[in-house]
């Protein structure tokens, strides 16, 4: 009865979860990548939207930094058209010469050190967290810009809220969420077409009178602050501004989704992303110097512009409200790169020992889910610490973005150096990066100095204790790599029997069904305990192993084969070594994103075939336990125990000394 129930529960369970998150995905189906791959439209989309939706306050934080000097917009606008057009110019460059992704942590390790790569790397995963938090506290910014001041008090409730539904959204899928949140990116891109065009077109004919404000304006602070202190004002408000840019590089960072062939299809994405914010940040920032808009508490200022703009029209009220509403909705699209693209980083970073191996795990709905859930849980405490205020956050935000940005064109510069003698237009290609380094550097420095004391502060700490953390779990791993490799030097001088064994199984003797990941020590050390603990006894041995696809293998159907290959490969090394020791010996093998329950399920249906078996898996253990070990180590052996041993097959952990 108590097995009933169980199962019943835990049928009940998985229903309810493939329900919310989707069934699981087939990676045997040959036209998996295809359908889950981005074309350019969609990309845009999906990746385009952080850059775009960041005209919904990069420009207003520009603009209130002007202060009185609001004629200083029109070149706020046409720097920050050109910067756009700059940075993602060289991030073309990076999609060009780096298209298996990666972005600025990839660029850094490959290009500077494995040191500024980390570093880079850091950077970005608090980057997409705030991205994530500044995206949705402006969204709710923009929605609640409509509703009575009494209900701001609402508003991080809301802001939670959309956090958890773009996190149940991710679980599900990149593309499913990207086609889900498609309508509001076209209602966007419409709406403030409109609100743009028709804005600078209705004041065509007072180009005379706004540029002989300008002169006078210009005149006036020339005789107060001098050329120095104008220079210093748009340097500042520029800098303020610098959340414009963020979102550039995520098409860079989210290579593995697009659409192959993968380069053409991120240089287009690129191309639509800079148009569409150089278009839009420069256009916002124009029209409110020439409605000479106002601050309101409560309201954004595109709220205040779109009913400047529409104050004639037939509907004013209903049109600004959905150019507002649509922009707010927008707001959660640009969130959506976070989840994207920071889990892709950790994944990279994952790969390379820098965080938890966990972290390039995919989820059987092929999303990197861990990485996807630390997002959303950090983004809401990061909602929570700043009150929801968006210009704590751009702040925090834009220090992170040029940090990245400086290092990603310093790496490029040293790539061109370097491989100059093989490229005959290498001082052609670096004098964009150069350019680009030179403006990331200044805005990365104004932000820190001007914003230190006001919060600034708090991403540079973040930051250095994620660094300083990867530096412990790196260690951590090469530690148990150095002892991995003593063990294998040790089991490596096993030589091949003399009493090779061509044999097939016999069903009816005893059976050790090993798990093993790869040909390595650790799959030696198993086998040669059980001999050793249970001398003669056992006949046949069956190495069980699975392909566990990850964020690594999971890039196209080439990189998927060569795992298989790679894991047959072992496999076929433990069969020959054991048979020349007079033993009978095969393998299984399976592919799945869940070691547990493909290695158990494998495992059941051995131990249907052979009746008298039993399942061997090695564990690694340490002398001290600390917390660290238990995050940096996953409890897979315990866990197929458990299942197996459930379904009444017997399994051992044989403890492998570390």
């Amino acid at each position: 009865m108590e097995i009933s129930d169980s199962k019943h529960e835990k049928s009940l369970k998985h229903r309810l979860w493939h329900k919310l998150v989707g069934e699981p995905r087939n990676i045997n189906e040959p036209s998996l990548f295809h359908k889950m791959s981005l074309i350019p439209i969609l990309a845009w989309i999906g990746l385009g939207a952080d850059g775009l939706s960041s005209s919904s306050y990069g420009p207003e934080e520009a603009f209130r930094a002007l202060g009185s000097h609001t004629y200083i917009a029109v070149l706020i606008g046409v720097a920050t058209a050109f910067t756009v057009f700059i940075i993602a110019y060289a991030y073309t460059r990076i999609i060009e010469h780096f298209p298996q992704g990666g972005g600025g942590y990839i660029v850094s390790t490959k290009t500077i050190s494995q040191s500024a790569g980390v570093i880079s790397g850091s950077a970005l995963i608090v980057d997409y967290m705030l991205t994530i938090t500044v995206s949705l506290v402006s969204c709710g910014d923009a929605l609640f810009s409509f509703l009575p001041i009494t209900f701001q008090k609402y508003k991080l409730i809301f802001v939670a809220f959309l956090i958890i539904v773009l996190i149940i959204m991710n679980l599900r899928g990149v593309k499913e969420s990207v086609l889900a949140l498609a309508p509001i990116f076209a209602i966007f891109v419409v709406t403030h077409i409109v609100l743009i065009g028709y804005g600078i077109f209705h004041h065509a004919d007072q180009v005379g009178p706004v540029f002989s404000q300008f002169n006078n304006s210009f005149k006036q602070d020339i005789g107060t602050i001098g050329f120095i202190g104008i220079l210093a004002i748009f340097l500042r408000a520029f800098s303020m501004g610098g959340g414009t840019y963020t979102g550039l590089e995520a098409v860079s960072n989210g290579m593995q989704i697009m659409r192959e062939p993968r380069v053409q299809t991120g240089k287009r994405t690129m191309a639509y992303m800079a148009a569409s914010l150089a278009f839009t940040a420069c256009g916002l920032l124009i029209c409110y110097a020439l409605f000479q808009v106002k601050p309101a508490e409560g309201r954004t200022l595109n709220a205040i512009l779109a009913d400047e703009v529409f104050r004639n029209w037939p509907l004013a009220a209903g049109i600004a409200l959905i150019t507002i509403l649509s922009e707010g909705a927008l707001l959660l699209v640009g969130a959506q790169a976070g989840f994207v693209d920071g889990p892709r980083v950790m994944a990279n970073m994952a790969t390379d020992y820098w965080l938890p191996r966990r972290f390039a795990m995919l989820s059987e709905r092929l999303t990197m889910h861990n990485g996807v859930l630390l997002m959303g849980i950090a983004s809401i405490i990061l909602l929570f610490y700043t009150n929801g205020s968006i210009s704590a956050l751009v702040v925090m935000y834009s220090i992170n973005v040029f940090l990245t940005f400086s290092l990603s064109q310093f790496g490029m510069i040293r790539f061109f150096l370097h491989d100059k003698d093989k490229d005959k237009k290498w001082k052609r290609h670096i004098v964009i990066h150069v350019i680009g380094f030179i403006l990331c550097i200044t805005i990365l420095c104004v932000t820190v100095y001007e914003k230190f004391g006001e919060g600034g502060w708090a991403t540079l700490v973040i930051t250095s204790v994620l660094i300083g953390f990867c530096y412990l779990i790196k260690r951590h791993y090469l530690k148990v790599r150095k002892a991995a490799l003593q063990l294998e030097d040790i089991l490596q001088k096993i030589r091949p029997g003399k009493a090779y064994n061509d044999e097939p199984l016999n069903q009816k003797e005893p059976t050790a069904i090993l798990l093993v990941s790869g040909f390595n020590g650790f799959g030696l050390h198993t086998w040669l305990s059980i001999n050793r603990k249970f001398p003669h006894f056992y006949k046949n041995f069956i190495f069980v192993s699975i392909a566990e696809v990850d964020q690594e293998s999971f890039k196209g159907s080439e990189e998927m084969q060569q795992l298989r290959v790679t894991v047959e490969e072992g496999l076929k090394k433990y069969v020959h070594l054991v048979r020349s020791y007079g033993f009978a010996a095969d393998f299984r093998m399976a592919a799945g994103t869940d070691v547990v329950d493909t290695a158990t399920h494998l495992c059941s249906s051995l131990a249907k075939e052979y009746s008298r078996s039993m399942v061997f898996t090695g564990k690694l253990i340490f002398r001290k336990e600390h917390f660290l070990q238990k995050l940096l180590h996953n409890e897979t052996a315990y866990a197929i125990q458990r299942r197996l041993q459930w379904d009444g097959i017997e399994t051992v952990i044989l403890p492998i000394r570390v």
